[in-house]
């Protein structure tokens, strides 16, 4: 193809690139962020690029005479040597959508019927909601008309506060069921921002401003560790418990001992008056718990940069906990059992000791050799040893 002298396939080939096939800007087109008009130059030729191809020259003049919408061309008085004056095409102009739509074709034209189709019924509700419908424009597309439907009827039945003391799935909404609700979630924040003036965002989000209780999720597994804390626990010998609920259920046992990973936490022996709870790896929300600051806390994790974090911030939210078998002594005794952590923690931590950090650069700088001690690598009478002298 000549790098002068656009033929009328080759610009619309472009506008559909740029314009149609691109969400991004079609949707901006759509909401006025990418105004109109829309002005495609021609790439006119020269003088001598003109002598150097005439057979293009008069095929680019040719064609767009053959235009269907001249008053969209921008054409110009040009002077050519050896070829005299020439009324040459420099540009393309399209005013409005409506001019974008026709000229890209019968295609364009039914994805525009399809999108109007689907808006309609929420554009009925209010139609202050156009806006948000072109942005999440490719969700409108995907949906089938049914969905849309519902979603008209969804919107009205949504007010604030109206979820008070249930989940989400418990919701007492008409003709709409509540899983709709989850599949449709960010469309629908959007949309209730629009008609309430951003209430929903200010809150938090749906679950907020609606009133409803959170889903349980972010569970931990706690373990009594002696027939005490077994018997208060209902006699399970395990259990798991979401963030949530452990933040507000204090356990029963004066020795709280937090665990990083599963495997170890498996691993625990017996212990009086003791409940370990574990699995939650980065997971250390729950521990601003109000009733584990009445409890001896044990902290046992990985020594590595992440482990040494995740210790950090488990004693921002209960600075008197006791780290146990995250030290220098610990991982030279089980030094040549090292492996390389994949995915290393950079920042410092600000809640480790002058000792812990010092560990933590170490283990940066590959001063051990390799930088992570996993707490399943521990001998188990080690392990049973340090325990031991943490209870006592």
């Amino acid at each position: 193809m000549s790098e002068w002298g656009l033929l009328p396939d080759a610009v619309i080939a472009q506008i559909t690139r740029r314009e149609w096939s691109n969400n991004t800007n079609l949707r901006n087109r759509l909401s006025g962020k990418r105004p109109f008009p829309l002005r495609i130059p021609l790439k006119a030729p020269t003088g001598t690029q003109a002598l150097a191809n005439l057979e293009h020259f008069q095929c680019f003049i040719e064609s767009w005479k053959k235009w269907l919408y001249p008053e969209q061309l921008q054409w110009q008085q040009k002077k050519y040597q050896q070829l005299g004056e020439q009324q040459v095409p420099i540009a393309l102009q399209l005013d409005s959508m409506p001019e974008l739509i026709t000229l890209l074709g019968p295609k364009a034209k039914a994805r525009k019927q399809h999108w109007e189709q689907l808006m309609r019924p929420l554009l009925d509700v209010d139609k202050r909601l156009s806006q948000v419908l072109v942005k999440h424009l490719r969700v409108i597309e995907n949906m089938t008309v049914d969905d849309a439907l519902l979603l008209a009827q969804l919107l009205p039945q949504l007010q604030q506060d109206m979820g008070k003391g249930c989940y989400l799935r418990a919701l007492p909404l008409h003709s709409v069921d509540t899983k709709f609700v989850e599949n449709y979630h960010i469309l629908i924040v959007d949309l209730l921002d629009r008609l309430y003036y951003g209430a929903v965002t200010e809150q938090g989000g749906l679950l907020q401003w609606l009133d409803c209780n959170s889903n349980p999720g972010a569970w931990l597994v706690v373990r009594p560790l002696c027939k005490q804390s077994r018997k208060q626990l209902a006699g399970l010998p395990i259990l798991q418990m979401e963030t949530q609920t452990l933040e507000n259920y204090p356990l029963p046992a004066s020795r709280i001992l937090v665990v990083e990973n599963k495997q170890s936490g498996y691993a625990l022996p017996e212990l009086n008056d003791t409940i370990a709870v574990f699995g939650g790896g980065r997971n250390t929300a729950w521990m601003k718990a109000e009733w584990l600051q009445q409890k001896r806390i044990g902290y046992w994790g990985d020594i590595d940069s992440w482990g040494l974090a995740m210790l950090s911030d488990a004693r921002t939210r209960q600075p008197h906990l006791q780290p146990l078998m995250m030290d220098e002594i610990t991982l030279l005794n089980h030094q040549k059992r090292m492996v390389d952590e994949k995915d290393i923690y950079r920042k410092i931590p600000q809640q480790l000791s002058e000792v812990e950090r010092l560990l933590f650069q170490r283990l940066g700088e590959r001063y051990y050799g390799k930088t992570r001690l996993e707490q399943e690598r521990l001998a188990p009478d080690y392990v049973l040893q340090n325990l031991s002298n943490w209870h006592h």
